[in-house]
C-alpha cells in the first residue's frame, strides 16, 4: 500500500473529523529507524496527560522490550494528533503504531494513511463486532479498539425516593417520562443532558434517535421525529431545563452534581465524580422507545498501523499492537482510562472487580460507532444538520418534523 493523493484532500476534511472527538476525556516525533528487527519504533497516542513515569508509558516500553525494539512514544492532543498523522503520511514519516479516536479512523483510512488488519496480521477475532465496526470501511478493518466508553443514565436515589419512583421501573420512554412527571410534582428537577450545537450534542442525542429505530441516512423519518419530540416535550413540560441548549457534558454533569436532578445522561468518565457527589446514586441504561437498551454511540481509541514504505516493519508493529491489546494489558489500560474493554473476556473481569461497571458493560455491548453502517467520513456531514435541527426545535424555532426535514435536505446534499 502507498499513501495516495487522497491524503491531500483529507486535510480539508480534518476540521470536520476533529469535532467528533467528544466522548473521551483525555510533541512531535522524527523519522523511525528502518529495518524489521531491532531499532526504534514510534508510537503516537492521544494521552499527553501521561508522562514517562506513568503506567501507560511503562507499558509501552515493556511492549517494546518484549518485541526486541526500543519504543519512542509521543503523546499529542487528540485533534493535533490527527493533523500530525496526515502530514506525516504525506512525508512518508508515519509512526509505526498510531492510537487514534475511533471516528477519525475512517478519515485516515479513506486518505490511504492506514494499513488494514489483514496487512499487519493483527488478530481482531475476540473483539466485540459492534465495537470493531467503528474502525471498518468498505468491508475492511483498520485497527483494533483499545476500549470503549458510552452513555447511560445516572440517577439520584434521594430525589427518586422522594418522588416515589423505583428506577427499576424505567424500562422505556413512557415509563421514563412518567418518572420525570412524578419528580417535577415532588418539587425536584427531572433530567439534564447536553444538547449543545456541536458534536457533543449529537453524541447525546443519538441514543434517543437510534433508540427510536431511526437511521442516520434518513434524519426526518417518523422514528427520528419521535426522538426529537421526546426531547422537546421534556423542555415544554419542564422536565428538562432550557440550559440543555448550551450544556456541554461537563456542565450538564455539574447540574446533576447539585443534587436537584433525578437523572443525568452522561458517560463512564464521570464515575469518579459520581462517587464524590455526596449523595447516593445509581446507573441505568438509556431505554429504547419500546424497551430494551438503546444503542448509544461509542467513544474510545483504536490502535492502528500506518502505512510504511518498509513493509518489513509490520511484523514488529503487530507484536506491539498485540501486546497493547492483550487481555492482561487491556484490563490495566482500560481501568486507567475509565473504559470498558473491547472483548467479553476482559469485560467479565472488569465487572468482577467493580460491580458499578455492570450497567456500562451492557451499554457498551448495545452501543454502535458513529461512523458504522459504512458511513465513514459522511457522518460529520450528517451530524451537523442533526444538531442544527435539535437546537432549532428545542429553542422553539421549528417543529421537530420541520427541523429534521430541513436537516435531511442539507445532509443529503452534503453526502452526495
Amino acid at each position: 500500500m502507498t499513501v495516495s493523493r487522497r491524503a491531500l484532500s483529507a486535510m480539508a476534511a480534518i476540521s470536520a473529523a476533529a469535532f467528533l472527538i467528544t466522548a473521551c476525556s483525555h510533541d512531535g516525533g522524527g523519522p523511525a529507524s528502518s529495518g524489521a528487527a531491532g531499532g526504534t519504533y514510534q508510537i503516537w497516542d492521544p494521552y499527553p496527560q501521561f508522562d514517562g513515569s506513568s503506567d501507560w508509558a511503562k507499558l509501552l516500553q515493556k511492549c517494546g522490550t518484549d518485541a526486541g525494539v526500543t519504543v519512542k512514544r509521543t503523546g499529542f492532543d487528540t485533534t493535533d494528533l490527527t493533523n500530525k498523522a496526515l502530514l506525516a503520511a504525506q512525508q512518508n514519516n508515519s509512526p509505526d503504531v498510531l492510537i487514534v479516536d475511533n471516528p477519525v479512523v475512517s478519515t485516515l483510512a479513506e486518505a490511504g494513511v492506514l494499513t488494514t488488519t489483514a496487512d499487519t496480521k493483527v488478530d481482531t477475532s475476540a473483539v466485540e463486532p459492534n465495537l470493531l465496526a467503528a474502525g471498518q470501511l468498505d468491508g475492511k478493518t483498520y485497527g483494533i479498539p483499545i476500549g470503549a466508553n458510552t452513555l447511560a443514565l445516572y440517577y439520584n436515589k434521594k430525589v427518586l425516593d422522594a418522588a416515589k419512583v423505583d428506577p427499576a421501573t424505567v424500562k422505556d420512554w413512557p415509563s421514563l417520562t412518567a418518572a420525570l412527571a412524578k419528580v417535577k410534582a415532588a418539587g425536584k428537577k427531572g433530567i439534564t443532558f447536553s444538547a449543545i450545537g456541536t458534536e457533543e450534542g449529537s453524541f447525546q442525542f443519538l441514543p434517543w434517535f437510534w433508540g427510536a429505530g431511526a437511521n442516520l441516512t434518513q434524519l426526518d423519518s417518523d422514528q427520528g421525529v419521535a426522538a426529537l419530540t421526546l426531547w422537546t416535550d421534556w423542555l415544554t413540560k419542564g422536565y428538562a431545563p432550557n440550559s440543555v441548549l448550551n450544556n456541554t457534558q461537563t456542565t450538564s454533569w455539574q447540574e446533576f452534581a447539585t443534587g436537584d436532578f433525578a437523572f443525568a445522561e452522561n458517560g463512564t468518565w464521570q464515575l469518579a465524580n459520581a462517587k464524590k457527589a455526596g449523595f447516593e446514586y445509581g446507573i441505568i441504561p438509556i431505554p429504547g422507545r419500546g424497551g430494551g437498551t438503546a444503542p448509544a454511540p461509542t467513544g474510545g481509541e483504536f490502535v492502528t498501523a500506518p502505512v510504511q514504505s518498509d513493509a518489513g516493519r509490520y511484523a514488529t508493529a503487530e507484536k506491539l499492537i498485540g501486546c497493547l491489546t492483550s487481555s492482561d494489558n487491556a484490563y490495566a489500560t482500560d481501568t486507567t482510562l475509565s473504559y470498558v474493554a473491547a472483548t467479553e473476556t476482559v469485560q467479565r473481569k472488569q465487572v468482577e472487580a467493580n460491580r458499578d461497571l455492570t450497567v456500562w458493560v451492557a451499554a457498551v455491548q448495545a452501543a454502535k460507532g458513529r461512523t458504522s453502517d459504512n458511513l465513514g467520513t459522511k457522518y460529520p456531514k450528517i451530524s451537523e444538520p442533526m444538531w442544527t435541527a435539535f437546537q432549532g426545535a428545542l429553542s422553539g424555532g421549528k417543529s421537530p418534523r420541520d427541523a429534521l426535514s430541513t436537516a435531511q435536505t442539507a445532509a443529503a446534499a452534503a453526502t452526495r
